[in-house]
Parts: structure tokens; C-alpha cells; sequence
């Protein structure tokens, strides 16, 4: 079973290259079901006064899933495609990211924890909201949001769970034992709220050159139970898939022999290696 459930697109305004240029690239590398994901409109601060291109206009949504629709019945029988949303937890806009979870016929929804308040922790153009802050303090507010975003159920996979290290910014090694516990008590709460979790690996492209979740974080979910599914994060076509290879090796190499894959918001475990052998 050869997947990608996290891909991104031009209408998002930061990644390249059109949906079906994506639905063409994943036939050409023979994937099974590709997961079509794009950024939620922003929500909690004003697109027109934020940083540019970082997310779809609200009034692209609908054109985003009509859109995805027709692909998935043009390359029927070809590929299965999965319609899927990266929807930001925002702490206080709740109501807003539950109206539009339910509003659309999404196969699964991926949680991701960006932004603590307007600080948008993911983005190469804000670095600078490290300055003056304690690390361990961040760490803190971070992993906070990411049990409270698997508390709401409005999401079905949990997306980069430790994205917060994605530029190398982080508590010394003398404070590991106080990361670790954030680590475990956000693995925790993904646990209790039963959904999937996310190897992503486009975290070895970064500066922290790690995927995400690291592995002692994916040994700890593991250990949880916590069903995994796979996603490259493309940002642009020719990217789809990128390092999903070293992702399924790791995970072989742990034992996993399952994948959760989505449909209409339900999960499907699925057979995807025997033995060490993709299948």
C-alpha cells in the first residue's frame, strides 16, 4: 500500500504546481491513494494586514472541494484519491474550525498546530518571535495546544506533532527530561482521543533534519497504540512522495505492519507490509 496522505497546493498561495498536476505525479510513482490536503482559510487574524500567500481565501474552500470531486471521478480506476483538509487548531476559534469540518464531505481531516496566537511557529519569515522567549516556555504553549486540539475530535490524524522544532530553536540538552514529558503528555492525549497520528517526512528536508514526529516520539506512540498513516508534505509536485521511503523503513523497522488510511471520515487500517516487504 503506497500512500501520501499531506500534500499542499498553488491555491494555498506558499506551494506549487495544480491539484491534478499532483493526481498525475502520484500515478506516475504508482501510489494507491493520494490525500489531497490543502491549508484551511485563515481564520483568526485578517489575511489582507498578515504575512502573504499563507493559506487559501475563504471563498476558495468550496472551489478547493469541488474541484478535488471531479479529479477523484476523472481518475477513477486509476488512483483513489482522498479528500482531505490540514486544519489549524486555534485556541477560541473553535466554533469556526468545527463549521468547517463538518460543512464539507472530507474523507479525514489532518489536526496541525501552526500558529501560538498570531505567531505562525512554521514559518521561515517569523523566526524572530524566538527572540527575548524562553524555549522551554514555547515548548510548553505548543505541545499545550496540540492536546487540546486532540481533545476537540474535530480532527482524524494529528499532523507534524513536533513541528516545533522544525528551525533547530529549542530548550538545551539540560532541559531533555522537560521536553520528553511535553512530548509524552501530547502522545498521551492523541491516545485518549483515539485518532490517528502522522510520520511526516519532509522534517528530514528542514533544519532540524528529523522527521516528524522523531523516533523516539513515533517508539512512544507505538508503544500508545496510536494508529499511523504517512505524508510528504509536498509543496510542490515533483516533492510528492519525498523520503516517504526512509519513512516506511523506519516504520518496518519498528514493526508496523498496518497504515491508517480514510474514507468519509472513517478509518481504515490497511495491510501495508509483511515480512519487510512493501505488499
Amino acid at each position: 500500500m503506497h500512500i501520501d496522505y499531506h500534500t499542499h497546493h498553488a491555491r494555498c498561495g506558499h506551494a506549487e504546481g495544480q491539484l491534478e498536476e499532483y493526481v498525475r505525479r502520484a500515478i506516475e510513482l504508482g501510489m494507491d491513494q493520494l490525500g489531497l490536503s490543502d491549508h484551511m482559510p485563515l481564520i483568526h487574524v485578517n489575511p489582507e494586514a498578515y504575512y502573504p500567500e499563507m493559506a487559501m481565501p475563504m471563498d476558495e474552500l468550496p472551489r478547493y472541494v469541488e474541484e478535488c470531486l471531479q479529479l477523484k471521478e476523472r481518475y477513477r480506476g486509476q488512483i483513489d484519491i482522498r479528500i482531505g483538509l490540514e486544519g489549524d487548531y486555534i485556541e477560541g476559534c473553535e466554533e469556526q474550525i468545527e463549521r468547517i469540518v463538518k460543512d464539507y464531505p472530507w474523507d479525514y481531516v489532518i489536526g496541525s498546530v501552526h500558529f501560538l496566537g498570531e505567531w505562525d511557529i512554521t514559518d521561515y519569515r517569523q523566526t524572530q518571535g524566538w527572540e527575548g522567549k524562553d524555549p522551554l516556555e514555547v515548548y510548553r504553549q505548543y505541545y499545550d495546544a496540540v492536546q487540546k486540539a486532540a481533545a476537540t475530535g474535530f480532527y482524524d490524524i494529528m499532523g507534524h506533532l513536533d513541528v516545533i522544532k522544525r528551525f533547530g530553536y529549542g530548550p538545551g540538552p539540560e532541559q531533555k527530561a522537560d521536553v520528553i514529558a511535553l512530548e509524552q503528555a501530547a502522545l498521551a492525549a492523541v491516545a485518549l482521543s483515539g485518532k490517528a497520528m502522522e510520520l511526516n517526512a519532509s522534517g528530514l528536508s528542514k533544519a532540524c533534519e528529523e522527521m516528524f514526529p522523531s523516533r523516539r516520539m513515533l517508539e512512544e506512540a507505538i508503544k500508545l497504540g496510536i494508529p499511523l498513516t504517512l505524508g510528504s508534505d509536498a509543496h510542490q509536485p515533483m516533492k510528492l512522495g519525498e523520503h516517504l521511503d526512509r519513512a516506511r523503513a523506519l516504520l518496518s523497522e519498528l514493526g508496523v505492519r498496518e497504515l491508517a488510511t480514510f474514507r468519509n471520515r472513517k478509518r481504515e487500517m490497511v495491510l501495508w507490509n509483511v515480512e519487510g516487504n512493501d505488499v
